[in-house]
């Protein structure tokens, strides 16, 4: 396993988004623009992926890059947003494919789980909000054993209106349960 790999998988690995990945990162958001939209936007140019890592520095926010394990290649990106302590233990996630149909996100944000349970950031649940016409991301979250807690009306400005969003939860116990 490289030394910048948090955790691995058969075929994914997750470590930490760098300014080394921008160029990488805003050539996939540009080409997988179409896949993203409407739900998504990626920071698709050097000067919006810069303020997206600046936002990642915040203390309540994590960013990591799903690289193929054996290339290190980019195939998508997980964030953990919006990262509240003390009895709450809970953050956010968000989580975009650049190599998609291959089930590569899937395990990548199946690896963030183990990472953000574990030691390493001690989180107790995880939550994602997903707009309802957005299947693909529904399934992701089914397969990984997310349960749906309801609708949050009008929850996100996302593409200039405010977005219904589901929200999908898992704790740490559910996942130890899966195991």
């Amino acid at each position: 396993m490289p030394d910048d790999y948090l955790i691995s998988g058969e075929r994914v690995a997750l470590r930490h988004l760098t300014r080394a990945d921008r160029g990488a990162y805003t050539r996939k958001a540009r080409e997988n623009a179409g896949l993203h939209q409407p739900w998504l936007f990626p920071p698709r140019t050097e000067a919006a992926f810069e303020a997206y890592l600046e936002r990642l520095d915040e203390p309540s926010r994590e960013g990591f890059a799903i690289c193929l394990a054996d290339t290190g290649e980019l195939a998508g990106y997980v964030t953990v947003n919006n990262i509240v302590r003390g009895a709450f233990q809970c953050g956010a996630i968000g989580y975009g494919a650049f190599l998609s149909g291959r089930g590569l996100v899937t395990e990548g944000v199946g690896l963030l789980l183990r990472y953000a349970f574990g030691p390493a950031m001690g989180l107790h649940r995880l939550e994602i909000n997903v707009q309802p016409g957005n299947t693909a991301s529904i399934a992701l979250a089914e397969r990984l054993g997310f349960r749906l807690e309801g609708v949050s009306p009008d929850f996100l400005f996302i593409d200039g209106a405010w977005r219904d969003h589901e929200r999908w939860a898992i704790t740490a116990e559910m996942t130890r349960s899966a195991d």
